[in-house]
């Protein structure tokens, strides 16, 4: 079907003819404010959105709808028009041509409608759903949707992407090829990067592009070349190379190189191959591979170096053959049910600080294995799972190393019955170690069955709450290789506790905000008559607790099951809270609290845990919050009677709205073992750069154990980041590694440096996932 316009009006001279991406460009100022607000402080402008600045509405609801263009009438108009009747239209003069979603406008056109095609004399633009080309001639076919453009220039509104082209041709609604191209993401008139190939293929139905005999230019200077490629332009996942990393160190795994290639393999798994040479080490490979099910996501990490020449040079003797494996798995099967798995190992103790580059297996002396099964309900609470570990330090002694639970049962349940509450905690482990070489209470590996029944009577007004309840702590062993007593025994300890608390609150105002302060007194009984010799009972889980805020309100203080304390005490605390009534925030809250006892503390663990002070230390709390973007915390210990401060830690952390500044500081006391500070800061000097800075300083080795100092640039198509880092290792070597990443927008980055700030410094990955929007990074 052919409708046909035409009317009559001056023309006057035209300017030189606008690209494409000048067509849709606007300064920050002239954007509608939805885009704007979205924009990073470093970019001046940005593009109209596609459905903005389409002239003609179109009829699907995705980038190129969901019914062929071919399919829909041709409409043209036009300053005067000629027309043969089943044969030629000719227009001329301001012409205007739709079908579908895709439109054109040129001086003058020739329809012939006995092959269906359209010749269109330029200067043209023609616009389609999230794409816009200008040239100055063009060939269109009705029947197929074919458009083929000369001396071309395009826009790619999703991926602000942009380019010229010797020619053009838009095969179907989602393909276009592009001969004798360029493409970039920087604005118009800045080529600061830029792709360049003889042949470009745009696929924006599976969201990649691919293109041979391609150059990277800088400023429009070559500095690669890739006989063939392939990239994102949109963040859909495509099999390729990612940018390669790189950085160097004074220590551990010295400089590098790696090249990683992601394999996307099928929807529902990939996997990321990263080979990197390291310096004096030599060839070392990482793998990844993801697995998603309908029930959840598993994850495999491999690390592997088969001839590792410093690590023989080392330790001579050694093969130098090294590995890591990490492996995580989850699974929800509904009902309540779900699953988990981990399991991590490593061939020797110096892998994590020597190779490990992208496994997610953090430093530490031991590794877990532990997976399970976990069931809950509204009333019920089960889970069973067995847990290993695999010990990496061979400095630690046969004696302090941990349990395994093979396996351990875990069951809970509240019933209300009326007024009255019931509660049953129950748990049973077998506990195996290697204990060969060791003797008496460290020689036991067996069986523990604890259970906790409780009875309570919960009250609870809008005034406060009152919930006093009795209970059996109650455990049995069944133990081998045990010779104090017979191996077979149980422990059985009463418990009564009480907790009570009101709540006051009152309405005013400050600085014009209206808030609401209450006034929370809080009062915690806890009684527990214990056995004081408990000695005789094998460690399999047990610590002493550390003492905080949080800790007034527990009568236990052992961790674990294989200790109960005696307990005759009495807390008593005070919070206040100040909620602004406009936000609902929380703007400020005040916390302090003391244990009062009333006998002394007998049961020990390995000679620690008894106390005859009748009262504990005073233990505080403090949170103000006076903007949305500023948290200031300190949390600490004050004896009273030795008038000095047992432990602290205060902190403060600040971003703006938009993540652009950053700043923390920090200061962690603990009396007569650690006084450390810190202080992190990302603070821009101008628009596009910005200096990144963490440094912590340690006082009681009187010496920095940590730094990093770094230089970002930005501006709206690629950015730089430069950064030097020392951190203190195990063996208090100070270690430096410089950090690179250069990142362009819509093809990713390289270097590893945003991973490391966003350690130190709070707040940065949000910053960072903001700064591009998440721009896409699989490419090849």
């Amino acid at each position: 079907m052919l409708l046909v316009s035409a009317w009559s009006c001056a023309v006057t001279g035209a300017e030189a003819a606008p690209t494409a991406a000048e067509i849709d460009w606007r300064p920050r100022s002239e954007l509608p404010e939805s885009v704007s607000n979205t924009l990073p402080a470093f970019c001046e402008g940005g593009y109209l959105p596609s459905e903005a600045s389409m002239t003609v509405p179109g009829n699907g609801s995705g980038m190129f709808g969901t019914t062929p263009d071919s399919e829909q009438p041709l409409h043209a108009s036009g300053l005067s028009a000629r027309y043969e009747l089943d044969s030629e239209l000719y227009l001329k003069g301001d012409v205007q041509m739709r079908q579908g979603r895709f439109s054109v406008t040129g001086s003058e056109a020739r329809y012939n409608q006995l092959d269906g095609t359209v010749t269109v004399a330029g200067p043209l633009v023609s616009r389609g759903e999230a794409f816009l080309l200008t040239g100055e001639q063009a060939g269109y076919d009705v029947n197929s949707g074919r458009f083929d453009i000369n001396t071309a220039t395009f826009l790619l509104h999703g991926a602000e992407m942009r380019g010229s082209a010797e020619t053009l041709s838009r095969i179907a609604e989602d393909q276009v090829l592009i001969r004798d191209g360029t493409l970039t993401t920087c604005a118009p008139n800045q080529n600061d990067w830029s792709i360049v190939a003889s042949d470009i293929h745009l696929d924006q139905g599976e969201g990649f592009g691919t293109a041979k005999h391609v150059r990277l230019e800088i400023k429009d200077v070559p500095v690669f070349y890739w006989p063939y490629a392939s990239f994102p332009i949109d963040d859909r996942r495509k099999t390729g190379f990612l940018y390669p990393s790189f950085g160097t160190s004074n220590a551990g795994s010295g400089a590098y190189l790696s090249v990683p290639y992601y394999l996307n393999l099928a929807p529902h798994y990939d996997a990321t191959l990263t080979p990197q040479y390291i310096h004096g080490r030599g060839l070392f490979n990482e793998l990844e591979g993801r697995y998603l099910s309908p029930w959840g996501e598993s994850v495999l990490q491999l690390g592997y170096i088969g001839n590792d020449l410093e690590y023989q040079d080392e330790f001579p003797g050694e093969d130098g053959e090294r590995w890591a494996l990490d492996f995580t798995t989850r699974a929800g099967f509904g009902g309540g049910w779900t699953a988990y798995g981990d399991y991590s190992v490593v061939s020797d103790e110096d892998y994590l600080s020597d190779l490990n580059q992208n496994l997610e297996i953090n430093q530490t002396t031991h590794l877990q294995r532990r997976g399970g099964a976990r069931y809950q309900d509204d009333w019920q609470y089960f889970e069973v799972y067995a847990n290993g570990y695999q010990t990496v330090s061979e400095r630690i002694a046969e004696r302090n190393k941990p349990y395994a639970q093979l396996p351990e049962v875990i069951y809970g349940m509240t019933t209300d019955l009326g007024p009255v509450e019931t509660n049953l905690d129950s748990q049973y482990t077998y506990f195996y170690r290697d204990n060969a070489e060791l003797t008496g209470l460290d020689r036991a590996n067996g069986q523990r069955l604890r259970a906790i029944p409780e009875v309570a009577l919960p009250l609870r007004a809008l005034w406060g709450f009152t919930r006093p309840s009795v209970s059996l702590d109650y455990t049995r062993y069944e133990l081998e290789d045990y010779e104090l007593k017979s191996a077979g025994f149980d422990r059985t300890v009463p418990v009564f506790e009480w907790d009570s608390g009101l709540y006051f609150d009152r309405q005013s105002s400050l600085f014009d905000i209206p808030y609401n302060q209450t006034l929370e007194p809080r009062m915690y009984y806890a009684w527990a008559d214990a056995d004081a010799d408990q000695d005789d009972i094998p460690d399999f889980d047990t610590a002493l607790r550390s003492f905080s805020f949080d800790r007034l309100f527990q009568r236990n203080r052992f961790t674990g099951g294989d200790r109960v304390g005696d307990a005759n005490q009495l807390t008593v605390a005070l919070t206040s809270r100040f909620n602004d009534l406009v936000s609902g925030a929380e703007r400020a809250r005040f916390s302090i609290g003391q244990v009062h006892y009333y006998d002394d503390r007998e049961v020990t663990l390995s000679g620690q845990g008894a106390d005859d002070r009748s009262d504990s230390p005073l233990a505080g709390e403090v949170l103000l919050r006076p903007l949305e973007n500023l948290d200031i915390r300190s949390s600490g210990l004050w004896d009273p009677d030795t008038q000095k401060t047992e432990e602290g830690r205060s902190q403060l952390i600040f971003h703006s709205e938009d993540y652009r500044y950053l700043a923390t500081l920090g200061h962690t006391y603990s009396r007569n073992e650690l006084e450390q500070s810190d202080i992190g800061a990302v603070f821009p000097v101008t628009d596009r750069v910005s200096l990144i800075g963490r440094w912590v300083y340690d006082s009681q080795l009187d010496r920095t154990v940590g730094s990093l100092a770094g230089l970002e640039y930005n501006n709206c198509c690629w950015s730089v980041q430069v950064v030097h880092q020392n951190y203190l290792t195990d063996d208090e070597k100070l270690e430096s590694r410089m950090l690179f990443q250069i990142q362009l927008k819509g093809l990713g980055g390289s270097g590893g440096s945003s991973d490391r700030i966003s350690e130190a410094i709070y707040g940065f990955d949000e910053r960072e996932r903001r700064r591009f929007g998440g721009a896409a990074t699989r490419y090849d």
